[in-house]
């Protein structure tokens, strides 16, 4: 049984999850509509799809140990960015948010003694390292390309081999 405490912790980390996803849904309806960004388009519509699984998850294991699981209310993500720079340094950012909320959520569960819990987020632990280099990986080669437009092209062409070759060439586990 989930305490109070944990349970609102983990319908938060629901509503972050479904916030990501929302937001990497922005990001490649924006990029679906830029020349030339097929890639990176497709890029987010799988990121988001791969954060609602997460947050499927949180909510099955909420209900699975006799919590509720909440589908949270969704506001407006930014739905028009500057440039493709400024598109991944949300993304960035946001990796960066998810997995500091993930860490306090495993501080609570060890304060808690709340070791199923705490098992049960070790995956999400593994996911944010993993999701946080890709971030950073990405950015540094855009930042190496800057405003060069064969650089451009030839990382929309390579964002899902690097992206699979990151995450272990098998694609992500959910």
């Amino acid at each position: 049984m989930l305490s109070k405490t944990i349970q609102e912790a983990l319908n938060a980390q629901v509503a972050l999850e479904a916030a990501s996803s929302q937001a990497y849904l922005a990001m490649a309806s924006w990029a679906d509509i830029q020349p030339g960004l097929q890639g990176v388009s497709e890029f987010f519509y799988i990121q988001s799809d791969e954060e609602r699984v997460h947050m499927l998850k949180l909510i099955k294991f909420v209900n699975e140990r006799g919590g509720f699981g909440i589908v949270p209310h969704l506001g407006q993500p930014i739905i028009t960015f500057q440039s493709l720079k400024r598109v991944f340094e949300e993304f960035l950012q946001h990796e960066i948010k998810v997995s500091e909320s993930i860490n306090d959520l495993v501080h609570m569960a060890l304060q808690e003694k709340d070791y199923a819990t705490h098992n049960f987020l070790q995956w999400y632990v593994s996911e944010q390292i993993e999701e946080e280099r890709l971030a950073r990986t990405l950015n540094e080669k855009l930042e190496l390309i800057g405003e060069d437009k064969s650089g451009l092209y030839l990382f929309d062409r390579d964002i899902q081999n690097l992206r699979m070759q990151l995450s272990g060439g098998g694609g992500k586990g959910h």
